[in-house]
């Protein structure tokens, strides 16, 4: 059975438990491999979803998710008893969101989309390391992500 995070949860403590089930992207950052880019999968319906509203909508969905985030990734932390675990997503979910937002949609957007943020997301370039590493809580989780996600947005709308 596979325990997760210091304080040993197994995969239905985390299903079960709405929070948990949240920060790990449904269940997408259970991955034993690169959580992180399955997270960022898991963000596409949701984005499919939003694309199809107004940029009332999509602003407001995506501006909750990000605020929300903060509290979802460190109320996950505290359960798991290990900051920034590498199963917590939200914060990918944010940042696909975050990276999609002004951008016209169309299946290249999105592709490119999401190798941006993925790329962005693990590279880290400064300031997204450093925020990475001087910041702590629900807040260190997101903010590298929502950095990540401006960062891959900007470059994506430059190329699209």
């Amino acid at each position: 059975m596979m325990k997760i995070g210091k304080n040993q949860l197994t995969v239905r403590q985390i299903m079960s438990d709405p929070v948990l089930c949240l920060a790990f992207g449904f269940g997408s950052g259970l991955a034993k491999k690169a959580p992180g880019t399955f997270g960022t999968l898991a963000a596409i319906p949701i984005y499919l979803m939003l694309v199809q509203t107004n940029i009332l909508i999509y602003t407001i969905m995506t501006v909750l998710c990000s605020a929300l985030g903060v509290w979802i990734c460190g109320q996950a932390a505290d359960k798991l008893g290990e900051h920034d675990f590498g199963g917590i997503v939200w914060d990918e979910i944010a940042g696909l969101l975050i990276t999609m937002w002004f951008v016209a949609f169309s299946w290249q957007n999105l592709f490119m989309g999401f190798v941006l943020f993925r790329l962005f997301d693990i590279v880290k370039p400064w300031p997204i390391k450093w925020i990475d590493e001087q910041v702590s809580g629900g807040l260190g989780i997101m903010l590298d992500d929502v950095i990540a996600g401006v960062f891959a947005g900007l470059v994506l709308m430059y190329l699209s």
